[in-house]
């Protein structure tokens, strides 16, 4: 199995204050935990490319992408809501982290990996078609998507989002396609407090009570978004993978572990083995607590890579 680990040096220059959680030391982390596992070293390793402004404008009205560039400021921080913030390096940036997307489609439908991981940031899920939020400025999942069914001519696809926060921008984008099924996990009730009961027929939610652990969320996820793959049967499956469901995880309050995370991508590579030809690209969403991001992450590429659940040493990175 080749997995492609996708990432850019330049992702480092996005920052939102020193104190904010989603911080280049996330990448950091990620990098550090997977290359003292020896897993970093199994991948194939290549940079992201930005996101054409064709690419971005396939999900993002025109009008707000050059929104978004007006808002960039030439020194410092400014605020896009309360979470949210822009550096004078951010947009340039978030281009990168959804074109990290676009390549790692390519890749899967070149033949050049089987699966990808984009080690990228800010993330993306939140992004609404004209609105960012959450982090997030360009919605890197659905750019990809996007580009998929116009550069690929991909019919059918899934995109399969396990993250402590529902996936509001991605319903927002893709709701009432139904070519495209998008099954979301999240705590409910929780931020970002729209589309958590969403009538689009092509949205599956798995909300879950606070402190939902390993066993509660397994039972749900096979529940839930199994039938739903076996009925769409994808010809390709996207992944946001967010982390921020560990039981470590200073943002919300589940209680998984670091190998459910390994669980859930097994069970997606093999819904794409079976109907997509293994063609799988994830990309980052959150997972805040360094140590356990990093551990999270590493068994997600263990798992892309075909490898069995190997529990890491928990330690500060």
């Amino acid at each position: 199995m080749i997995t492609s680990f996708l990432t850019h040096p330049h992702c480092d220059l996005h920052h939102m204050g020193p104190e904010h959680p989603e911080s280049p030391l996330r990448l950091e982390a990620i990098r550090k935990r997977m290359a003292l596992a020896g897993i970093l070293q199994q991948t194939m390793q290549s940079e992201a490319r930005p996101a054409s402004d064709e690419q971005l404008a396939r999900v993002h009205p025109q009008r707000h992408l050059i929104s978004l560039v007006k808002c960039v400021p030439e020194h410092g921080l400014i605020n896009l809501d309360n979470d949210t913030f822009m550096n004078p390096h951010s947009l340039e940036v978030a281009r990168l982290a959804a074109g990290a997307v676009v390549r790692g489609v390519d890749q899967v439908y070149r033949h050049q990996a089987d699966n990808v991981f984009c080690a990228v940031r800010p993330p993306g899920h939140h992004a609404e078609a004209a609105e960012a939020m959450g982090f997030c400025f360009y919605n890197n999942v659905a750019v990809g998507a996007a580009h998929a069914r116009a550069r690929h001519g991909v019919k059918r696809l899934a995109i399969l989002d396990f993250d402590v926060h529902q996936c509001n921008g991605t319903i927002d984008i893709f709701a009432n396609d139904p070519d495209v099924l998008i099954c979301t996990s999240y705590q409910y009730p929780f931020y970002p407090w729209r589309y958590l009961r969403p009538e689009a027929e092509n949205v599956v939610c798995t909300p879950l009570d606070a402190g939902t652990d390993s066993r509660g969320f397994r039972q749900a996820i096979e529940r839930d978004w199994l039938p739903a793959l076996q009925a769409h049967q994808p010809e390709l499956i996207l992944v946001s993978a967010g982390f921020d469901a560990h039981r470590s995880d200073p943002m919300a309050d589940l209680c998984l572990e670091d190998e459910d995370f390994h669980w859930i991508t097994t069970l997606a590579m093999d819904v794409a083995r079976i109907y997509a030809g293994n063609r799988l690209v994830s990309v980052l969403e959150g997972g805040y607590d360094l140590d356990a991001l990093g551990r999270c992450a590493t068994a997600h590429v263990q798992a892309l890579l075909g490898q069995p659940f190997v529990q890491e040493e928990k330690k500060v990175i």
